[in-house]
């Protein structure tokens, strides 16, 4: 006879591994959906049903990228899986998934090549962020930062922006009209040094480095010379512009 006590322990052992995985992978607060080597779903988390409203049953046996991925981005995800299943792995490709009810999910993925005991590749294990709410807000700030645009393009008043150089990096229709300088002429240049006549450089640049500093001026008097060598006096507001970060 032969001992096989020991072969059974390890055997046990890795059922209960195996067991508190699939435990791990269900509880998770992120999707975790899997794919065999053939690209259908073997592993579809509660995470992954409470976002897509797909359930487990639903979705399982089923080719993931033809069924559950639109058609725009099918390649890109095709791809990414494909490669998972050489052993190229791929951190934080992000992706729109679309539920039960037609809703547009954008997700963050990881693809992670799923090996067997003995180390051949068997499938693609993905995990997911839901970053919908990111991306909504970043939708809303480029609306915002277009509305802006048009307001600033469209102002009835010279609007005239520098950078913490002093250089030119806003020049709208407005100060074009006013001036006779195009926004491709200007914008790069020093703003004080290449368009404040000499008598008033010292004193615009104090404005506009204290804006700089956080400190506004309203209503300062200031001429400026056009391009055809006209003297136009411009009332400035000086105020300074923050990142996101403030």
């Amino acid at each position: 006879g032969q001992d096989i006590t020991a072969i059974n322990d390890s055997q046990a052992e890795l059922s209960r591994l195996a067991n508190d995985l699939q435990l791990v992978i269900e509880a998770a607060n992120a999707p975790i959906f899997g794919i065999d080597t053939n690209g259908f779903v073997n592993e579809w988390n509660r995470k992954a049903a409470a976002i897509t409203g797909f359930s487990r049953e639903e979705v399982m046996g089923k080719d993931l990228v033809s069924r559950f991925i639109t058609p725009e981005f099918q390649d890109s995800v095709g791809e990414v899986l494909h490669k998972a299943l050489q052993g190229e792995e791929t951190a934080n490709f992000e992706f729109p998934l679309y539920t039960k009810d037609g809703e547009r999910v954008e997700v963050l993925l990881n693809a992670t090549t799923r090996r067997s005991a003995t180390g051949a590749i068997v499938g693609v294990v993905d995990v997911g962020q839901d970053i919908s709410a990111r991306k909504n807000a970043e939708t809303r700030v480029s609306m915002l930062a277009a509305d802006l645009r048009l307001l600033i393009d469209s102002a009835n008043a010279p609007i005239i922006g520098i950078d913490a150089f002093g250089c030119v990096n806003e020049w709208n229709n407005k100060a074009a009209e006013i001036t006779g300088y195009a926004k491709d002429e200007v914008v790069g240049c020093y703003l004080v040094r290449d368009f404040i006549i000499d008598e008033y450089k010292t004193a615009v640049n104090g404005v506009l480095h204290k804006a700089l500093e956080g400190s506004e001026t309203d209503n300062f008097e200031f001429p400026f010379v056009t391009k055809s060598g006209e003297r136009v006096e411009i009332l400035l507001n000086a105020t300074k512009r923050t990142d996101r970060e403030g």
